[in-house]
């Protein structure tokens, strides 16, 4: 961008000493948010004067920013006065976007609990491995997941367990028997009167426990404390005053947001949503599974004002909005995060809308507790294939193989720095140093390159596929493929896919003899991993797989062949 873009004056204002966003600099050198949130504690507990306005609007009910409040508040005191729960215990949450999965977590923080959401699609051993990492004293969980996590249960009991929307499902799991096993309908109602547990929450304690897979392909629990998700919650509202300054707007004022909430709570890209969303006393739209049709008609019905979601979704929905000839009236942003957006997509909503709908993406990971950098209006129209500009409270480094900075313009590993990173991995000391420098820099395994500080990704470090907006480690699905009797070697890679960004293929060498067909490598697959894992495509090698002098398979080789066969048609 040229240096006279007007959107550095709005970053100037917005960063100077005094101002909302002005930054400090932390004893490591990265810089802090001045002013704002220290815990979520205290984040959350500012909510409670929306009172009456919209917060979590559900399939079966809304609750309003006071019934929400009022109900996780009772929630923290059962976890404190009945549970006898201590800060710094682990708060296992597992359920669907349920408008309760967010009264659960805000419970935990009040109650100065450390909250664990887990991946909801996870398989029974998915969950089991988690639960023994992390060791909860409770489990928060819907009545899909309880059948996951009742063996695990069973075994330790001393750990407590709600369960929300039993009644919903038919072939849920009958609970355990015992007292520490609660109905959430059955507990006592919340009185509005009633204040959160009298607990002491500090900056520098753990508010979550995020997991993502490593290179190992085995789940690591990235741990953010209260000060970096109080620097998370910060971010979306910087890029939100940008965004409104650059429209000719005053941050703050206008209508109240109103949001369509597609991601899991438990993806970063949803923290980072429902953060703007609690500070400006916004509404969230749940749904229950995504239908771009059903996606249409909640706009219309709720006066939906920003959309968010992995461009798959995005995309999707403005094909539906075309078949069915909506012009999206309500709707003042479409926002893409999860998985890297098609340059194409900002044309096509600049064709179909004008300049009425803001694009905006962005870049963040689990270490960084959302998004951290961000590419929106005419910014991003001009830079469609860029991820943007970081927040103040973020810094960029590109470097070279040797951790040298790079010259502008040059590719690099991505590292950043700043108050929202995560500590490090729980109980993995060894990944912690591996992924973290000692001056607090975070090695990220993206390779971009950067021009007057806009920052574009260019390709992965790591193996790993980006799904629909899920990762998927190819190593984890190897692994699983390496069980299968009849399986000699395999290697698992990412194929481009139209709406999705990229699918899951894999490259099979079968034993001598051995007769294994695709669909029962599949299957095999699935009954391990969850459904997004499973290769859409596995073909069946004839000969060895490439492997370098070391033995590592080498997986250049086998891409060009692979999205070919998968282009003509192979399964």
């Amino acid at each position: 961008m040229p240096h006279n873009d007007p959107s550095r004056a709005a970053e100037a204002a917005l960063t100077a000493p005094g101002a909302p966003f002005a930054v400090v600099r932390a004893e490591d050198g990265s810089p802090l948010y001045a002013g704002g949130p220290r815990t979520l504690r205290e984040f959350v507990e500012a909510t409670w004067a929306f009172g009456d306005r919209a917060f979590l609007v559900g399939d079966a009910r809304t609750y309003t920013y006071g019934e929400f409040f009022a109900a996780a508040s009772a929630l923290a005191r059962r976890f404190v006065e009945v549970y006898g729960l201590k800060p710094g215990d682990r708060a296992v949450v597992a359920m669907r976007n349920h408008p309760e999965w967010q009264i659960a977590f805000w419970a935990a923080q009040l109650a100065g609990l450390v909250a664990v959401p887990l991946n909801a699609w996870w398989t029974e051993a998915e969950f089991t491995y988690a639960l023994d990492d992390c060791a909860p004293g409770v489990l928060l969980v819907d009545g899909e997941r309880l059948a996951r996590v009742q063996g695990w249960l069973g075994a330790h009991p001393t750990v407590r367990c709600v369960i929300f929307h039993h009644e919903d499902h038919e072939d849920a799991a009958e609970p355990v028997a015992g007292e520490r096993v609660e109905l959430y309908a059955d507990l006592p109602a919340a009185d509005p009167r009633d204040a959160p547990p009298d607990v002491e929450v500090q900056a520098e304690d753990d508010a979550t426990i995020i997991y993502t897979s490593g290179t190992t392909g085995r789940p690591k629990g990235a741990v953010a404390t209260h000060l970096a998700q109080a620097g998370a919650a910060m971010n979306p509202l910087y890029h939100a005053s940008l965004s409104a300054l650059g429209r000719g707007q005053i941050p703050g004022q206008g209508p109240t947001p109103v949001s369509l909430m597609t991601f899991p709570f438990l993806h970063v890209a949803a923290f980072s949503g429902v953060y703007a969303a609690m500070a400006a006393g916004g509404t969230l739209v749940l749904m229950r599974k995504w239908d771009a049709g059903n996606a249409l008609g909640l706009i219309r019905e709720h006066g939906v004002t920003h959309y968010a979601g992995v461009p798959s979704t995005a995309l999707q929905l403005l094909d539906a909005a075309v078949a069915a000839g909506d012009g999206l009236a309500s709707l003042g942003a479409l926002n893409t995060g999860g998985a890297a957006a098609p340059p194409d997509l900002v044309a096509r909503l600049t064709a179909q809308h004008g300049e009425r709908i803001e694009p905006r993406n962005g870049y963040g990971l689990t270490e960084t507790s959302g998004g951290v950098l961000a590419n929106f209006g005419a910014r991003y129209r001009a830079h469609p294939d860029s991820i943007g500009r970081p927040t103040p409270a973020t810094e960029v480094r590109i470097v070279g193989p040797g951790g040298e900075g790079l010259d502008e313009g040059e590719v690099g590993e991505l590292w950043l720095r700043g108050q929202s990173l995560v500590r490090g991995y729980w109980n993995d000391p060894a990944a912690t140093a591996e992924a973290f420098t000692q001056g607090g820099w975070f090695r990220t395994g993206d390779l971009a390159t950067a021009r007057d500080g806009h920052v574009s990704v260019v390709d992965r470090i790591k193996d790993m596929v980006i799904r629909g907006g899920e990762n998927v480690y190819c190593v984890e699905v190897e692994a699983v493929l390496h069980d299968h009797p009849d399986v000699l070697d395999a290697a698992v890679l990412g194929v481009p896919h139209p709406v999705l960004g990229e699918e899951v293929a894999a490259v099979v060498q079968l034993r001598p003899g051995a007769t294994a067909g695709t669909e029962e490598l599949r299957a095999h697959v699935r009954a391990s991993l969850a459904s997004f894992k499973v290769p859409a495509h596995v073909l069946v090698r004839e000969g060895a797989l490439p492997r370098n002098a070391t033995g590592k398979i080498l997986k250049r080789e086998l891409r060009g062949s692979v999205r070919e066969q998968v282009a003509g048609g192979t399964p």
